[in-house]
């Protein structure tokens, strides 16, 4: 089985702030809503804050969660509604079929491979001078850049994004039709700094919230990048593609 959740999130609560400001710490929090040891399963979460006031976390996990914790700590625990739900995941994979179109978001952590980089870190510098060959792994740091990265991987997660509807021009000004473009927006965009377990090395994302119309190429492959996650650092809150039907508007 799996489960999307999702949980409401008081901003204005010690515990609440804490994990607002801390993709670490927030990883935690998740883990710990989670029967299976952490070793057994990897579940996929984000954080949307459109509404600083009302931010909502969004866990896929493969065995059922009790987010009882977060709630009491870093919710309304007291108030009425509904504070965590919890939604078999079955139901809308079984509305996969090749050609249907979704709204969809994403949270992504766009990033290159490269073997010189133009502005190596210290810790880059150390790894070259002790002779290791692994490519360097260096963000994407622009909005045209973290795009152009989306939009180069669709196909191998089972989709594409369609060009936008846009309406007829109106008379007399239809000589020069406007440029097809496609149908994504990056709604969001951040810089996190933060240590690995408070020490070490800072941890940089420089992420990207992708949101727009999705056209599936691929059940199967649109399915694994459903489960799975699309992208780098998943345990910090990126690559949880989720869907949504579209409106009648589209």
């Amino acid at each position: 089985m799996t489960y999307l959740s999702r949980i409401r999130v008081n901003p204005l609560r010690a515990e609440s702030r804490k994990l607002l400001a801390s993709p670490r710490a927030m990883h935690a929090a998740v883990v710990g809503g989670i029967p299976t040891p952490p070793d057994a399963e990897r579940a996929l979460w984000r954080l949307d804050t459109d509404n600083p006031h009302r931010p909502l976390l969004f866990v896929l996990s493969s065995s059922r969660p009790d987010w009882t914790h977060l709630v009491e700590t870093a919710g309304w625990p007291d108030a009425e509604g509904e504070h965590a739900s919890v939604r078999d995941y079955k139901p809308l994979l079984a509305q996969l079929a090749l050609g249907r179109e979704f709204h969809f978001r994403v949270t992504t952590h766009p990033v290159q491979n490269t073997f010189n980089p133009i502005k190596p870190t210290p810790a880059q510098r150390e790894r070259t001078a002790r002779g290791d060959r692994r490519a360097h792994r260096i963000p994407h740091r622009t909005a045209a850049a973290q795009l152009g990265w989306f939009l180069e991987r669709t196909a191998k997660w089972g989709f594409n994004i369609p060009e936008a509807r846009t309406d007829p021009a109106a008379p007399g000004l239809d000589d020069q039709p406007p440029q097809p473009a496609p149908d994504i927006r990056i709604t969001a965009r951040d810089r996190q700094s933060f240590t690995k377990n408070g020490r070490g090395a800072p941890i940089t994302l420089y992420t990207a919230t992708f949101e727009g119309r999705l056209r599936i190429t691929d059940t199967d492959q649109l399915t694994q990048a459903l489960l799975a996650g699309i992208g780098p650092s998943k345990a910090y809150g990126c690559g949880l593609l989720t869907l949504a039907p579209l409106t009648p508007t589209g």
